[in-house]
């Protein structure tokens, strides 16, 4: 990795917007850098819980979408950790919601699975398809069963 690349990383950990922001301006490129797990610079920002870097990064042109060496997405790791506010972001800026990983793993089944009720109502109400199963055959609905959640089974089935 280029050593701009690097201090651009390390500004992301940091959630310095500021910088980051005059860093784009001065090298667009920056936004298509990943670091050595494949993360985008997105998906780093996201993952740290960084809404104000998240929204300079979208600002500047930041690809929504992109993955990294799994085929996660930005929205993919914050259904998972839980970050609601990043989420809304990420899906008001037009994130897909079913982009699917190499483990089958969707936004979706990722908020089930880790009993993120808000994070499963907002992806279902994007349109997000709770008939993809994972690698192991398994659907959202399936997840919610597993981690025995009501109250998400209960979300989950008045969208059947």
């Amino acid at each position: 990795m280029k050593p701009q690349e690097e201090l651009f990383f390390t500004e992301i950990k940091n959630g310095n917007a500021t910088a980051l922001a005059k860093m784009v301006e001065g090298d667009a490129s920056l936004l298509q850098a990943k670091d050595g797990r494949g993360s985008t610079p997105l998906i780093l920002a996201a993952y740290y819980n960084h809404l104000e870097v998240v929204k300079v990064l979208l600002q500047h042109g930041a690809a929504i979408d992109a993955v990294d060496g799994s085929g996660n997405t930005a929205l993919m790791g914050d259904a998972f950790k839980g970050y609601e506010e990043i989420v809304t972001q990420l899906l008001d800026a037009g994130a897909a919601v079913d982009t699917i990983n190499v483990m089958g793993a969707t936004a979706l089944i990722y908020a089930a699975t880790f009993k993120h009720v808000n994070i499963t109502k907002m992806l279902l109400e994007k349109g997000a398809n709770m008939q993809i199963k994972d690698a192991r055959g398994n659907t959202v609905l399936d997840h919610a069963k597993l981690q025995e959640m009501p109250e998400l089974v209960a979300l989950l089935e008045q969208y059947s």
